[in-house]
Formats: C-alpha cells, structure tokens, sequence
C-alpha cells in the first residue's frame, strides 16, 4: 500500500488511500477483517508495506487495526515505486510460513476458506478488459500454467485481483530475492508475476480462487459504489446501520445507509446507500449514494454520487461531487 493514490485526490492528500472510509472503516481494515475470516486459524502478523511520507499517525492507526484483531503489526517502507515483486521485499522479514500477499486498494466478498493444504493459490476475477492486470491461463484441471503481466493482446480473462496464499513464505522470498540480484525486471519493475512463473517451472503447483464479487476502491466514483456494495452485504447480515448516539429530527433515512456516532440529522433525506461519518451535521439537505467522512456539515444540499472528506462545510446541488478535508463550499 506504498502508492499514493494520485487518482483518489484530492482525498489522498490529506489521508493515504487504504485509510478512506468505506461504510464507515478504513478500506485496509475491512480487507484484513475478511482476510481473518478466510485464513479460519487467526492472522499472527499484518506486514504493512508503505511510504515513508505516510507518518507516524498513519504508522500508529494501521497498528492499531492490526491490534483489533489480536495481530502483530509491523511497519515497512518502498521508498522508490519499483514494483509489485520489491514492494513485497520491503517486509522480507515477514516472509515466512503460510503467508498471504493482499494489495489494498480492492475490498472482496469471500465466501471462501483458505486451503493451506495448497502450494499457492492466486485469486483472479472473469473481466472484460485484462489489459491493466496480470492474467493467468489455466490447465484442464484448473492448474495455472501461465502467469501474464498486463497483455497487449488478448491472452486470457482471468485477471489477477491481489489476493496472493503461499504455503512457503521463505521460498518465496528467495525466488523475489533472486529477481532483484539478477535485476530481472519486466516493463522496467520487478514483477511478482515473474517469481511466480519461475516457482512454477521448479514443480510448484498454483490454483485459482475465485471471490464471490470484487469491488474496486481506485478512484472516487468505484468507491462511492463499492460503499453501496458494502452498505448492501451490511443490510444482508443485519448490521446495526444507524448509531444510537445519532439525533434524526423530522427526516428520513432510506436504507442501506450507514449513520455514524454524534450525527445530527434535520429536516433532510438521507440514503439510499449513504454512509455519515461520526459528528456529522446534515441539515435541509438531499444527500444519497454517497460518503460523508467525520466532523462534516452539509446544508441546503442535494448531492448524489458524492465523496466528502472530514470537516467539509457544504452548502448547494451538486449530482457528481468529490471535496477533500478542511474545505468550505458555499
């Protein structure tokens, strides 16, 4: 998670992409927290690999998350973007036992566990275009025989979605080191997609998983969806939606739709697929499909398919908006 998240701007300005709310937690928190589901034994260690420009507030709220579910935290840097395979060598100390490679930039619905039994297993997804991922071919009995990095032409539709299981972590850090000594790059980054094809070639067998829907947090109109996506599964399961703390004064809330702690809410029709950060205020206003970080006031407002970050002050129409933290639009 050492990107930063220059599509997501201007939110990622001020806060770096895998800690933007998404139904009300930080998108790398609800990766981990599925994560835990699948892994069934528990997470020993969550390695986060970042920049250094991240800070130690940054640094202390991911420990923190790691915490929450009995996990050792520990913090390492990329300084220079060269690459998925050096991104994950920046935390080779945590490269041992069964080890699990996630990118945080996409939430998942499982629905899955994870077979530890296995020499490794690459999550892919069916999709149109394959052209910007890495893409796997497949056996007849589901076997992955090649591993491909972003085709110019059309290979497969198995897109790789950044969900990696190895049974062997020190193996695979081996096979990572040896790209870097032997400075084996491929579009001038060194490439986990490389170190897979060549455990591949040495007997090592790799499966696909498959999750039961992929949701990407890339820019701000895919996160403001996938937060629909998650305020629907949230529904589903019968989450509580709005706190007990939260004042609704003659307005309606249109479920699925998240109201966070402290918020008040007048005359004013919230949802469907809202999501209201703690301390919000929304007063005379429309607001659906959307997400409202902390400590942000909207009124007079009709806004729909909009990103607000934290002490935003908010007032007029707007169908397609996206405003970062500190900011006052009237």
């Amino acid at each position: 998670m050492a990107g930063m998240g220059k599509r997501m701007r201007p939110h990622t300005l001020t806060v770096p992409k895998p800690l933007i709310p998404v139904a009300g937690k930080p998108i790398v928190q609800k990766i981990i927290e599925d994560l835990e589901e699948v892994c069934g034994d528990g997470i020993e260690e969550v390695a986060f690999i970042i920049h250094p420009s991240f800070g130690q507030e940054v640094e202390a709220k991911l420990i923190e998350v790691a915490g929450k579910l009995g996990a050792k935290g520990t913090i390492h840097y990329q300084r220079e973007a060269l690459g998925t395979a050096h991104a994950i060598m920046c935390a080779k100390e945590a490269l041992d036992g069964n080890v699990l490679v996630v990118f945080a930039d996409t939430l998942f619905k499982a629905g899955f566990k994870l077979d530890r039994s296995k020499d490794g297993i690459i999550w892919v997804q069916q999709i149109e275009d394959p052209s910007q991922f890495g893409v796997v071919k497949l056996d007849n009995n589901g076997v992955i025989t090649d591993f491909v990095e972003k085709p110019t032409t059309f290979v497969s539709d198995l897109a790789i979605i950044g969900i990696y299981y190895f049974a062997d972590g020190a193996n695979l850090r081996k096979e990572l080191q040896y790209l870097l000594d032997n400075d084996i790059k491929e579009k001038g980054e060194f490439q986990l997609t490389n170190a897979l094809e060549n455990m591949k070639a040495k007997g090592l067998k790799f499966e696909t998983g498959k999750v039961q829907e992929w949701l990407d947090c890339g820019n701000k109109n895919s996160t403001v969806y996938t937060n629909s996506r998650v305020l629907h599964h949230m529904a589903e399961a019968g989450k509580t939606m709005v706190d007990a703390t939260a004042t609704i004064n003659n307005s309606t809330i249109i479920q699925p739709s998240l109201i966070g702690k402290n918020v008040v809410i007048t005359n004013a029709v919230v949802g469907p697929y809202a999501t209201i950060g703690d301390n919000c205020v929304i007063e005379k206003s429309i607001v659906e499909n959307c997400i409202i970080q902390n400590n942000t006031k909207v009124k007079h407002a009709v806004i729909n398919n909009a990103m607000l970050g934290s002490y935003v002050v908010f007032e007029g129409e707007q169908k397609d908006l996206s405003i970062g933290d500190y900011t006052t639009a009237i």
